[in-house]
């Protein structure tokens, strides 16, 4: 095993090599030191920090195969496309790959040929993906979690699969291998506050894990909230903020998928050039506008909050939040879209004033999420007292559907047990309250805070700011010391 000096050096020699670069930015070179020196490792870097790079270089440097797990297909296929394009063995599996392009990838597995493999965790468990990484003639050295929040994010409710995480590495460990030569685990994520970190940490089961972490603070950032009094005035201060920017590179993000359309619309009738963008749409669909908008040749895009996750564009030049998103961490996921190549860029969030009496949509947005959790969590309990006490989960959710985020849900409170990544141990002879389980749903403070936003979101993901009080000079309430709105929250 290397030693820190050596793996730094090494660190060093491929980020020329493979990159042309000469120094890392801040904690890009521990990171990849970790990872050549078999650590597990939880990173937290602001978007646009270089993350990907930090488990790309060990992947390189190393002989064997690196699994990325990746939440989405748009961000498999931009960083795929970019290692590709460099000459490099990375390849992805995901569900809109043609019949062809699957198997040619699995023979790539079988014969040693990759040295990053993508993968949805769905895909990761599914049958000819798991044979293949079981086979004990395959060198398996990192497993990566990419945008780990969303362990914590969608754990959960609706892929549940992300809590099963924590039983690979001992299911693909020889059992005659030494300690040594397990998968060594590494996390990355923009947004962690301390309570994501510790679920993070326990599902995937890191051992004596290295914490690597940048404030999230980005002095490039102008932050905005308005209120919207009314549905028409919300649309008008949209069309407002974005008539003077209307040739830079933007994006807005909505709630649903037909508000999404209908804002698309409306702003096409006033002959601004946007598409909208959601899941609803096909495969080309969503790769044409991609493609159309990380060129240029398409402003802006309407789009619902998977659109741009991990998609190198520096040039953003403005978000704008057509609806509060439901937490600080996607909040901050989604603005630091913005901003990538550190020149100065633009954000604005719409919401209600406080009370909802003029315009309840932010109210009633939270209110829907809430009761859809709410109802999982319900019929999950309702299933749990039939669930047997231990089983493989292909079986319990063929007779049972709907199990497996029972099984999540258990797992989360600490009463169920993954003896590898399908089967599956309940500890508790009763099980837990679901009620005990809440969203976190944290924007409302932010909105109506008087204090500086950057200190506010410092604050709440544990880096408090030395100097007390601390103003940034370029969010809205640093810009006007009498603040900004007229009512303070209840």
């Amino acid at each position: 095993m290397l030693d820190r000096s050596s793996a730094w050096s090494q660190a060093v020699a491929g980020l020329q090599q493979f990159w042309g670069y000469n120094q890392f930015r801040p904690l890009q070179g521990e990171a990849v030191t970790s990872l050549l020196m078999h650590q597990d490792t939880l990173v937290m870097l602001p978007t646009g920090s270089g993350k990907s790079i930090c488990f790309q270089l060990p992947a390189l440097l190393q002989p064997g195969l690196t699994v990325v797990i990746s939440p989405l297909i748009a961000l498999m296929e931009n960083q795929v496309h970019a290692l590709q394009e460099k000459g490099l063995p990375a390849e992805a599996i995901h569900s809109q790959l043609s019949s062809q392009q699957r198997r040619q990838t699995l023979k790539k597995i079988e014969h040693r040929q990759l040295r990053l493999l993508y993968l949805s965790p769905e895909s990761l468990l599914s049958k000819p993906v798991w044979e293949r990484l079981c086979d004990p003639h395959l060198q398996l050295q990192n497993l990566i979690v990419d945008e780990a929040h969303c362990i914590t994010q969608w754990g959960s409710s609706f892929r549940p699969v992300y809590r099963r995480l924590g039983s690979v590495r001992p299911a693909l460990t020889h059992p005659k291998a030494a300690p040594s030569s397990a998968l060594t685990i590494a996390a990355y994520t923009a947004t962690a506050n301390s309570s994501v970190q510790k679920d993070i940490i326990q599902v995937l089961k890191l051992r004596k894990p290295g914490i690597l972490s940048v404030s999230p603070y980005r002095p490039n950032l102008d932050l905005k909230v308005d209120i919207a009094w009314s549905p028409a005035c919300r649309r008008q201060q949209l069309l407002r903020f974005i008539r003077p920017q209307r040739a830079l590179s933007g994006l807005i993000f909505t709630s649903s998928r037909r508000l999404s359309e209908s804002l698309a619309t409306w702003l096409i009738r006033h002959h601004l050039r946007t598409e909208a963008y959601h899941a609803g749409l096909s495969a080309w669909q969503r790769r044409q506008i991609e493609a159309q908008w990380l060129k240029g040749d398409l402003p802006f895009v309407v789009c619902t909050s998977a659109f741009g996750m991990g998609i190198d564009k520096p040039d953003v030049r403005w978000v704008a939040h057509y609806h509060p998103p439901l937490s600080l961490s996607a909040y901050l996921q989604e603005i630091g879209r913005a901003g990538r190549d550190n020149l100065r860029s633009q954000t604005l969030l719409l919401a209600s004033e406080p009370t909802g009496w003029l315009d309840p949509q932010d109210r009633q947005i939270r209110h829907y999420h809430c009761q859809h959790l709410k109802q999982q969590h319900r019929s999950a309990q309702r299933l749990m007292p039939k669930l047997p006490r231990k089983g493989h989960i292909d079986e319990v959710t063929q007779n049972h559907p709907g199990a497996d985020l029972a099984l999540a849900l258990l797992h989360e409170g600490g009463c169920l047990e993954w003896e590898d990544p399908f089967h599956f141990r309940i500890k508790a002879s009763h099980p837990f309250n679901t009620s005990a389980l809440k969203p976190q749903l944290d924007m409302v403070d932010y909105l109506y805070t008087r204090q500086c936003r950057w200190q506010f979101i410092l604050q709440r993901f544990g880096f408090p700011p030395k100097a007390q009080p601390f103003h940034c000079g370029h969010c809205d309430r640093c810009r006007s010391a009498k603040g900004h709105f007229l009512y303070s929250r209840t």
